[in-house]
This record gives structure tokens, sequence and C-alpha cells, in this order.
């Protein structure tokens, strides 16, 4: 289906939280290029200026019937692979939401389903890739202003969730999610992990399985990343503290760098540390710095970003900011860690998506939550 070249039909598949809240920035204007034809769910219908919205029961009747050019998937995490491999295979663009599947090997096959379709724009919405703060790191990190990064340490906790949050529903059984912190709310920060420091070797992660809420999957997470340059990575993450916190603190051999508290500062050397170390004649000198706030302005368009480039991507040929085959790598993380608890050991990358999938259907049969 080709839109013409001012307008982008859409359909949502899923109008939980975040299919609303697409429809809802699409209904009011905020992405002008896009036009909302059509849902999967009746829900759409309640919201304002959705009088033109043509509501479906099935998701397959809805991308085979010719009102839309492209889809936004906003489901559950397991149908994202099914519903993802219909839309490609029925010539739709499409926009899936995060984590694009639940397990490395389902996402595999709905990659693969793209490939080879060069007319079709297939992206994820990873929104905080528009955030300014992490596209200055980024540049930092690629221009080599921080010299060589020897460490990168991020304690995010402050995804603080309640026991009423996981009542109910699919959330925080291996079946209905295929995990907690880590495919629900981590995985934009694994993303930007790996956009900004690429992927490690080897994972060593302690998973605790309902350590704050009466839940059988992991709502805490403390894990030891080894990268091939010898860079080492240490990421913290929990829904379950309160007050949390957002901390993303790099060590290079030009200086330090954190961001927290939408704060930007880079305390810079004035020679690189391992250099220093190597010619100083003092034995408890240590290279001299300098104090810096590096300016950064707002938060980025997030999810309006995404979808607008998603609509330029389509209409004009614009680059996408989270191509979905991106979206393996933080799945593949989130897996890693988990099956590092599960073995006890650490867990060398690429990971072994057969294996994990394995024990992760192992999980789901003993499971008592099992619907």
């Amino acid at each position: 289906m080709s839109p013409n070249n001012d307008s982008l039909r859409v359909g949502i598949i899923g109008m939980g939280n975040m299919g609303a809240l697409h429809a809802r920035n699409i209904l009011e204007g905020k992405v002008p290029r896009m036009h909302l034809s059509a849902a999967y769910s009746s829900k759409a219908l309640n919201l304002p200026n959705a009088s033109g919205v043509k509501s479906f029961t099935d998701y397959r009747a809805l991308i085979g019937s010719g009102e839309v050019d492209a889809v936004i998937i906003a489901t559950p995490h397991y149908s994202h692979t099914e519903i993802g491999i219909a839309a490609l295979e029925q010539g739709l663009h499409v926009l899936v939401e995060k984590p694009i599947s639940a397990h490395k090997a389902d996402g595999e096959k709905l990659i693969a389903a793209h490939q080879g379709r060069k007319g079709q724009v297939f992206g994820a919405v990873f929104n905080q890739r528009t955030d300014p703060f992490y596209q200055k790191i980024r540049s930092l990190i690629q221009s080599g202003d921080l010299g060589q990064i020897r460490r990168v340490n991020w304690i995010v906790t402050n995804w603080f969730r309640t026991e009423t949050y996981y009542s109910g529903g699919w959330r925080a059984t291996w079946e209905g999610e295929g995990g907690g912190v880590l495919l629900n709310q981590c995985p934009h920060n694994l993303d930007l992990l790996q956009w900004m420091f690429g992927m490690p070797q080897s994972v060593r992660a302690f998973c605790q399985w309902g350590r704050y809420h009466r839940i059988e999957v992991e709502d805490d997470v403390t894990a030891f990343l080894q990268f091939p340059d010898g860079m080492t990575g240490v990421f913290i993450a929990s829904t379950g503290e309160a007050p949390g916190t957002n901390r993303l603190e790099i060590t290079a051999e030009l200086g330090k760098l954190v961001l927290e508290n939408s704060r930007l500062h880079f305390t810079r050397n004035a020679t690189e540390m391992s250099e220093f170390s190597r010619t100083s004649a003092e034995a408890f000198a240590a290279p001299a710095t300098t104090e810096m706030e590096i300016p950064v302005d707002g938060q980025g368009e997030q999810h309006i970003g995404i979808l607008k480039n998603f609509a330029a991507a389509v209409l004009e040929g614009e680059p996408l900011i989270a191509p979905a085959a991106e979206g393996i790598y933080s799945v593949e993380l989130a897996n890693a860690m988990l099956y590092s608890t599960f073995t006890n050991q650490t867990v060398e990358l690429p990971l072994d998506a057969q294996a994990y999938e394995h024990q992760l259907m192992k999980l789901i049969a003993e499971s008592p939550k099992r619907r």
C-alpha cells in the first residue's frame, strides 16, 4: 500500500496505555502527516476527534482492510511477533512498541520477515533516542572527546510501581510479559546502553524474583557487563525503590561524565588518566581537572518525535531514528540477564536464542500463574 505524499493512513493495533497515547497524539494533530484511519479496539472511538476512525475486532481484518498504509503495534509483548509478521507480509509499514518481541528467537523471526522488503519501513518506538541528553552523550563518545571509555555505571531505579500496578491481567508473568522490569520498563535503558556503548561480550546478572512485589518475575536487577575493548559496566534496575535514582556515570580517559536530574556534568582531566599514571613521578598525584556543565536543551519530542520520523521515513525516505532491527539488542540484553540468573553463570554474547526460549517455555509451563 503506497500512501500519497501528504498523509500516512495509520491503524493502531492495541489500545492500552501506549496505543491510546499514540491515538491521542495523532487525533490531536500533533503528528500532522499522520491520519488515524483504524484501530483494533473500540476504545479508540471514545477518544475526541475519533469520528472517522474505523473499529475492528480482529487485527487481521484491520491489516487486510485496505484502510491503512501502516500499523502501530501496541499489544502485549508476545503478540508483537505474530502481528508484525502478518502486517509486513500484507505489505504495510510497521511501527512496533518496545520490546519488539519477548525473547530473542521471536525477535529474529520478526526481523527476518522484513528482510528483502526494501520499500517497507519497519521502526521501533524507542522514544528516548530523541532525548538531547542521550544524543549529546552518544556524540561525545563517538567524537572521542571523552577518550577511551573505561567504565559505565547506570543506576535506574526510578521505575517505582505499586502492587496495584501488577494486579491481574498479563503483567508480571512469564506467560504474559516474558519478564518484569527488564522487559517492561528497561527496554528503553537497555536500548540506549547499546546505542551509546555497543553490545557487551558477556553478562553476569543477579535478578531477584518478586523482591518487592508479589510477582513471579524480576523486579530487581544488578548486572555486570564486559565489553570487547576491556570496558566494564554495571547496570542496576528496580521497580521497588522509592525514591528511585536515575544516574548514568561514565569514566573515560579524559574524565568523568555524569547525567543525573536533567544535568550533564563533565569533570575533565587535563591529561589522560592512564598517561598521567605512567608518567607522573609523584605517588599520590592525580590529573588536574576542570569542572564544566554541558548545556542541553529540553527532553526532545519523545513519542511524537518517533511518530513524525516514522511518517517522514515512509513519505520521504528519511532515516529512522530507531530501526526495528536494532530492537533485537535490548531484547538480547534483557534475556541474557535473566538467563545468567537462571543458570547462575556468566552468559557469553551473542545469546543462544533457542536455549533461552527453551528456558522461558519451561518457566511458563511450570508457573502457578499460568492463565
